[in-house]
C-alpha cells in the first residue's frame, strides 16, 4: 500500500452526523437499476473477473484452521488461477511483473505469524498483505484493554492490516463520540498497519446508522469501512454498498482524502463480483478500481470467478477432475 495517501482522520463532526438523511426508496431503486445492467460478456467480461481476483482478501476464519490449511490459503493467494487457464489468458506466473494474486490473506490473530512465515518463505510477503480481524471478532463484545491487546498482537505477529469489528450498541443507540473515540484508540494502536472496520450493516438497523457510521469511522482514521464480519444474518448487499459509497464521496469531498470499501459475506459468485466493481465505478469512480481502495472479504469467491474463468477459455463447464475449489 502507498499510491494513496492514507486517510489521518479528522475532528469528529456531529452536525454533519447528526443531520444524515437516507431516501430508502431511491438507494433500493439504483440497487435494483445496478443489478439489472445489461450482463458483460466475452473478453471484457473475463477482464473484469481477472481484475475481481486482485481485489479478494482471501479469508479463513474457522474455529479448527491449522498452520497447514492457512499455508495453503497463502500458497493460493500467490498462484489463485490454475496455471494453463492463465497462461491462455495471457499471463505467466513465472514473470516477477505478473499481476495476478489475491489482494491479501485474511485469518484470525493466533494464524498471523503462519501466514507471515509461509509468504515470507514463498517470496510474497511484501506482494500479498496479511491482515487479521481483531477486536474480538465477530461480536465485538470485549473489553476495550482486550481488543486494542489483540490488535498489538496480530500487528507484533505481522499483520499490515486489521480488520476491526465496532460495537455496534453505540451505532444503535446513537454514542457517536464513545464510537469515534473507540476508533481512534484502535487506529492508534494498528501503527502502520492499516485499520479495516467492520460496521456490520446488517445490524445497524437503518441505512442512516450505516451513513453515521460511515461518517465516524472514517473521521476516526479509519482506512477501509467494511460492511460486514460475514457472520451476520445480512451481510453485504447493494443498497449497503451504495450508501457506504456515498459516505465516503461526501468525506473525500471534505476532507481530501479517499478511504476504501471492502464488502465481505453474501459476495459469492462472479455476477456478484461485478455488480460490485460497477457500483464502485459509477458512484467512486476509477481510482477506487485498486486493492488499495477496494476488497471483497470472501473464502468462496475466488472459486466461482476461476469457474467462469475456465469457461471462458474452454467454452465449456468443467468436469470434476480438472477444477475444484
Amino acid at each position: 500500500m502507498g499510491a494513496f495517501q492514507r486517510n489521518p482522520g479528522c475532528e469528529l463532526d456531529l452536525d454533519l452526523v447528526n443531520n444524515v438523511h437516507v431516501n430508502l426508496t431511491c438507494v433500493n431503486n439504483q440497487a435494483k437499476q445496478l443489478a439489472e445492467l445489461r450482463p458483460m460478456k466475452g473478453d471484457y467480461r473475463a477482464a473484469w473477473i481477472l481484475k475481481a481476483v486482485t481485489f479478494i482478501d482471501l479469508t479463513t476464519l474457522a474455529g479448527d484452521d491449522t498452520n497447514s490449511n492457512v499455508s495453503r490459503l497463502c500458497l493460493k493467494a500467490a498462484r489463485p488461477i490454475a496455471e494453463d487457464l492463465l497462461e491462455k489468458l495471457g499471463f505467466n506466473y513465472e514473470d516477477p511483473d505478473c499481476p495476478i494474486r489475491t489482494a491479501a490473506v485474511c485469518v484470525y490473530p493466533s494464524k498471523v505469524k503462519d501466514a507471515t512465515d509461509t509468504l515470507k518463505q514463498i517470496g510474497f510477503y511484501d506482494k500479498i498483505n496479511v491482515a487479521s480481524v481483531a477486536t474480538g471478532f465477530p461480536s465485538g463484545q470485549f473489553p476495550l484493554k482486550t481488543r486494542l491487546e489483540e490488535i498489538r498482537y496480530a500487528v507484533e505477529m505481522g499483520a499490515k492490516e486489521i480488520d476491526i469489528v465496532i460495537d455496534r450498541a453505540l451505532a444503535i443507540t446513537g454514542r457517536w463520540k464513545e464510537l469515534f473515540m473507540e476508533i481512534k484508540q484502535m487506529r492508534k494502536a494498528c501503527g502502520s498497519a492499516h485499520l479495516k472496520a467492520i460496521l456490520a450493516t446488517g445490524e445497524l438497523g437503518t441505512l442512516e446508522n450505516v451513513y453515521k457510521a460511515s461518517l465516524v469511522a472514517m473521521m476516526a482514521g479509519s482506512d477501509f469501512i467494511k460492511t460486514s464480519t460475514g457472520k451476520e444474518t445480512v451481510n453485504a448487499t447493494l443498497p449497503f454498498g451504495i450508501v457506504m459509497a456515498r459516505a465516503i464521496k461526501e468525506y473525500h469531498e471534505k476532507t481530501g482524502y479517499k478511504v476504501g470499501l471492502k464488502p465481505a459475506g453474501g459476495v459469492k459468485t462472479a455476477k456478484d463480483a461485478i455488480n460490485w466493481l460497477v457500483l464502485i465505478k459509477e458512484l467512486l469512480g476509477d481510482d477506487w478500481l485498486n486493492p488499495e481502495l477496494f476488497r471483497f472479504g470472501a473464502s468462496g469467491l475466488l472459486t466461482d470467478l476461476e469457474f467462469n474463468l475456465f469457461q471462458y477459455v474452454t467454452g465449456r463447464s468443467p468436469v470434476s477432475w480438472e477444477f475444484s475449489g
